[in-house]
């Protein structure tokens, strides 16, 4: 575990101790694990943030000047959301949905600043640690959905589908995704043996996503998965690996369409898969369905500067925003409403910039910014605000952008000075 993270002769590990590398790489490794278990609150998740929290600042945690935009954008975003909170303060739940906001924003920072050094090391535990988490997030949903544990198909399953270790299905099929990225890289470009084990996990995952029975999820995975492998063939050095990638892709995606046709064999599951795949649910539909919602929203928000304040949009209309950036302005006002989409966009776009930086940890890079470009444009039709792996891949892009920026500098003083 306290490997020195180099390559290329440029040295890229915090300046600490063996153990203490080691010791923070543990803790990296268990936040991605508990990342997983959300249905109780606090979850383990909070805890063992909580508990990195004070271990890295307790032990060397520096805070880089490239992340200073990064912080500002998330203050003045949480500053729109307490001023619109300040009538509202009598509603309990809406103290808790504004200190969850602020907590959201704090573990951002601490990602970034994690990630930003030892990053290559810290990014592999991460990974490892998300794995973990999502096998058993995913075979606790597989089972529910099966009855494979008497007396807990309530814990494990809502209305039919999948949930596991999450309260909802749609977010249990959100999270998954990025470890599924993972999981499946190293399907197409690892030796055999480590190659296989994860065939077995990327299976696992896909099966609990097309359990929970979110479209967005669904979509999400095809998408971000065909993103991923088409930036890993560009970025790809040589012929072969680039040859491996696409045989690799389309075995998958043959074993993927005979796993759907097996499910779809049983009569209850094929009932939920029509159902669920249907484009013309109740709630999408009409002047106060989904999309309705968001044009009167929008323009509903144009004439309150200080919006009407978190959790209220329902007291106007039947369900809540489903839009992320639409709640944003309701949420917080005109504040809140540019820093958000300022926040998100103006990390997709340095994000895209730093695709081809040739860096030690590309592989985890493109997997993060391809599961985030997702979960931003699933932003458009679900509320993402509070989702904790969100804010996780936020905080990670924002510590490998800094990361690449040193690593590059440093890479380009050691080769001038040969």
């Amino acid at each position: 575990m306290a490997y020195a993270a180099t390559a290329g002769g440029v040295n890229i590990a915090a300046p600490a101790a063996p153990g203490v590398l080691a010791l923070q790489r543990a803790m990296v490794w268990l936040v991605g694990a508990s990342g997983a278990i959300v249905f109780i609150e606090p979850s383990p998740y909070e805890i063992v943030t909580l508990l990195a929290t004070v271990t890295f600042f307790a032990t060397g945690l520096r805070l880089r000047l490239a992340l200073m935009p990064l912080i500002l954008m998330l203050v003045l975003l949480n500053v729109g959301y307490t001023i619109s909170t300040i009538p509202l303060f009598e509603q309990p739940e809406v103290v808790s949905w504004i200190a969850t906001s602020w907590y959201m924003a704090v573990t951002v920072v601490f990602f970034a600043m994690v990630t930003s050094e030892d990053t290559a090391a810290r990014l592999d535990m991460l990974r490892r640690g998300l794995v973990v988490g999502a096998m058993i997030a995913s075979l606790s949903a597989v089972a529910g959905y099966f009855h494979l544990v008497p007396g807990a198909d309530d814990l494990l399953t809502l209305y039919g589908r999948a949930r596991g270790t999450f309260k909802d299905p749609n977010v249990l099929g959100a999270f998954l995704i990025l470890p599924a990225l993972f999981a499946l890289q190293s399907v197409v470009s690892d030796k055999l043996a480590k190659a296989f084990r994860n065939v077995f996990a990327f299976g696992i995952m896909s099966l609990a996503i097309l359990l929970a029975f979110s479209r967005a999820a669904w979509g999400g995975l095809v998408l971000t998965a065909a993103f991923m492998l088409a930036l890993m063939v560009l970025t790809s050095r040589t012929n072969a690996q680039r040859s491996r990638i696409v045989v690799m892709a389309i075995v998958a995606a043959v074993l993927g369409i005979a796993l759907i046709a097996v499910l779809l064999s049983f009569d209850s599951t094929a009932e939920m898969f029509k159902q669920r795949a249907s484009f013309d649910q109740s709630y999408d539909e009409g002047r106060f369905g989904r999309f309705g919602r968001h044009i009167l929203g929008a323009e509903m928000a144009l004439d309150l500067p200080f919006g009407i304040g978190p959790l209220q949009f329902h007291r106007f209309f039947p369900e809540d925003t489903h839009n992320s950036y639409l709640n944003a302005f309701m949420s917080g006002g005109w504040l809140s409403g540019m820093c958000y989409p300022a926040l998100v966009f103006t990390t997709v776009i340095m994000g895209i910039r730093h695709i081809f930086v040739r860096v030690p940890w590309q592989r985890a890079y493109l997997a993060v910014f391809s599961a985030f470009v997702g979960t931003v444009g699933e932003s458009f039709v679900i509320d993402t605000d509070h989702w904790r792996h969100f804010w996780m891949m936020l905080g990670a892009m924002w510590g490998m952008i800094a990361a690449a920026q040193i690593y590059k500098t440093r890479a380009g003083d050691e080769a001038s000075s040969i």
